[in-house]
């Protein structure tokens, strides 16, 4: 099982690739086999990157199972598993555990926005339930909550398999009052490209990443560099990287990184409504983008 020591490094947010409007397991297979040989040093599959909400049951299960399996311990595979019922949630991470996992990325409940009771016993029931590794996912943009750092600290005196927060409010104070709360008993990722550098300088430990899914080892060296204390390479890998970061968030994740993807010739396919393809100005800014960048669009 592993510990919050370990989670340290660059996680990448797989997108579903989908063809025909189907779960297109040949693409993911290649996803997952470009990230493994690029540095990444984790994959999370089913979150919002990949589309959970309108991943059916047994599309959630083909999706995990079979990164798990292409991954064979290579890299850590941490599927998201959270869902807005707490019953649901530990049914699904139940089987997460069932079918390999390292650890599950658990989202707050979203749509029915629980208070910091409810979300506290949430969190309790499922790390009570189920012993294995649980990153808790903070992104009120879009559960319409905000887990407080005092909530964190709480779950954290009673349940050792809560290792990490994926922290995706935007507030660099809040994931400081989380370190320092809670030290080196938690590790904070990233949940926003462009504040992983800010997260690393306050004591983060890593991101996962929408970027990484077409530059792995690019956002692995950015992270890496600065925990080794290159601080300088780190820095430069952030401006280089940073209109990448901006720009793949011009739409709604994952409308950009699936567009971006598609432009590469990285298998992506659409997204499922009620998500929609980019406005034709953004897909160029996107193209532009790459280009600027370096990135060559497939002929």
């Amino acid at each position: 099982m592993i510990k919050s020591s370990e989670l340290s490094g660059s996680f990448t947010a797989l997108i579903t690739p989908l063809h025909n409007g189907e779960v297109s397991l040949d693409g993911l297979i290649k996803n997952i086999e470009f990230q493994i040989k690029n540095k990444t040093r984790g994959l999370v599959p089913c979150g919002t990157t990949g589309e959970a909400p309108t991943l059916t049951e047994e599309e959630w299960e083909l999706v995990t199972k079979t990164t798990i399996e292409t991954a064979k311990g290579k890299v850590l595979v941490i599927p998201g598993t959270g869902t807005y019922d707490t019953k649901k949630t530990i049914k699904k991470t139940m089987r997460a555990k069932e079918l390999g996992a390292d650890a599950c990325l658990v989202v707050c409940p979203y749509y029915n926005k629980p208070t910091q009771e409810g979300l506290y016993r949430h969190f309790a029931a499922i790390s009570g339930e189920v012993d294995i590794p649980i990153i808790i996912y903070n992104i009120p943009g879009r559960t319409g909550v905000n887990i407080l750092p005092k909530t964190i600290e709480r779950l954290l005196r009673e349940f050792p398999n809560i290792i990490g927060v994926k922290e995706a409010s935007g507030s660099l104070d809040q994931a400081s009052e989380i370190i320092q709360r809670c030290g080196e008993r938690i590790s904070i990722l990233s949940g926003d490209d462009s504040l992983t550098l800010p997260i690393l300088s306050i004591g983060g430990k890593g991101v996962i990443s929408v970027l990484s899914n077409i530059l792995p080892k690019e956002v692995a060296e950015l992270v890496e560099s600065f925990l080794a204390g290159d601080i300088k390479r780190a820095q430069d890998l952030h401006k280089r990287l940073f209109p990448l970061m901006r720009i793949l968030f011009i739409e709604t994740n994952p409308i950009p990184i699936k567009t971006a993807m598609n432009i590469l010739g990285l298998p992506a396919g659409d997204v499922r409504l009620p998500l929609s393809p980019p406005s034709e100005e953004n897909y160029n800014l996107i193209k532009k983008e790459l280009l600027n960048y370096g990135l060559k669009p497939k002929e």
